[in-house]
């Protein structure tokens, strides 16, 4: 048991720590948590950067000097919890069980990030321990992330729960090439080159939103919400990031459908709260297509994310996926898996794609 024999808890407490370790030997095999996080119950005199800092109340001075000495620091207060880590901010509501800060412990020692196992913990209830699957899957008692704006009203157009294999393409020509295989779901992912203008970046999306209607295919526009508007795509892809500055209710109005990337529990509920067509998870394995802010998620985790929100929206596999690890990202059950490299520098494209969908058939 990873808990014991480490101080996990300051100042010591060794009824949190019995529970904590009771319920960590319920969750599975999970790698060694790459930090040793300390949750401090009261406020250490010298904060050392693994020290995540529990407050009952709110304490914004103390949170900011604190975050500032390198340490997180959590603010409890009725059915409200703030995370402070560095610049970032994590709020979330809920209900939360007696057993909450425990379960922090053992989510933590899973190797989750501090936002992430906290949505874990509070979505942990007591007795869980008890059940033959004690990791959290019932929707209902996990937390909502809190101050957020407003879903556009109706929320976006909706798209089939299992889009298949969904190649991520780099320009119109790849588009073109791969739906006239069969494919009926991609995307144009455009990188800015020194050669694009504004009007190249408008054809390229135009001639994919052509090819798309032509072939019946479900056409996604990676970013370029605006152009892809215009050009009257099926749909656009988005990252969290996109959420601040995208205008949500315009790609709403326009009927266009949203795709969202997530990367762990906590950006899943933020993304769900904007009620998207479908939610993209990953980065399921290490990918040298894009810089990733997060660590690969891995099939294990992939697996609880399907089982909590299967059937609630449709979900996208995504992140170093090729031929020979796409039947074990399917055996999870989600209803999709994009691909970069497995199409785009595979020998015969039309072998690669064949191959590719044929995996896809057996599913419901």
């Amino acid at each position: 048991m990873s808990l014991l024999n480490r101080e996990v808890f300051w100042p010591p407490a060794d009824e949190l720590i019995e529970v904590a370790e009771r319920i960590r030997a319920r969750l599975g095999d999970w790698p060694v948590a790459e930090t040793r996080w300390r949750i401090c119950l009261t406020a250490p005199e010298t904060p050392q950067a693994n020290d995540l800092i529990v407050f009952s109340e709110a304490h914004d001075a103390d949170a900011g000097r604190l975050t500032e000495q390198g340490a997180a620091v959590l603010e409890a207060h009725e059915e409200r919890v703030v995370l402070h880590r560095g610049d970032e901010r994590f709020a979330l509501e809920g209900a939360r069980s007696d057993d909450w800060l425990a379960a922090l412990a053992a989510f933590l020692d899973c190797n989750f990030e501090p936002h992430d196992a906290l949505v874990l913990a509070l979505a942990w209830r007591a007795g869980d321990e008890a059940r033959d699957d004690a990791w959290p899957v019932d929707f209902a008692t996990f937390p909502r992330v809190a101050d957020l704006p407003p879903a556009p009203e109706g929320g976006f157009a909706p798209c089939p729960d299992r889009l298949g294999l969904y190649p991520v393409l780099p320009d119109a020509t790849w588009v073109e090439r791969v739906l006239d295989l069969g494919v009926r779901t991609a995307q144009l992912r455009r990188k800015s080159t020194a050669s694009d203008t504004p009007a190249v970046l408008r054809e390229q999306i135009s001639l994919s939103v052509e090819a798309g209607r032509r072939h019946g295919a479900q056409l996604f526009i990676n970013d370029h919400w605006r152009e892809a508007i215009a050009a009257g795509a099926y749909g656009v892809h988005l990252g969290q990031e996109d959420v601040q500055t995208a205008d949500l209710n315009a790609i709403a109005r326009a009927g266009v459908r949203l795709g969202l990337s997530t990367h762990g529990y906590y950006e899943m509920l933020r993304a769900l709260h904007f009620r998207p067509s479908y939610l993209a998870l990953g980065a399921v394995f290490p990918t040298t297509t894009k810089v990733m802010p997060t660590k690969p998620q891995g099939l294990a985790r992939l697996a609880r994310y399907v089982q909590l929100l299967s059937g609630r929206v449709p979900l996208v596999a995504i992140g170093g996926i090729d031929a020979q690890a796409m039947p074990g990202v399917l055996a999870t059950g989600v209803g999709s898996g994009a691909v970069v490299r497995a199409v785009t520098e595979a020998p015969d494209t039309a072998v690669a794609v064949s191959t590719l969908q044929q995996m896809f058939a057996g599913q419901p």
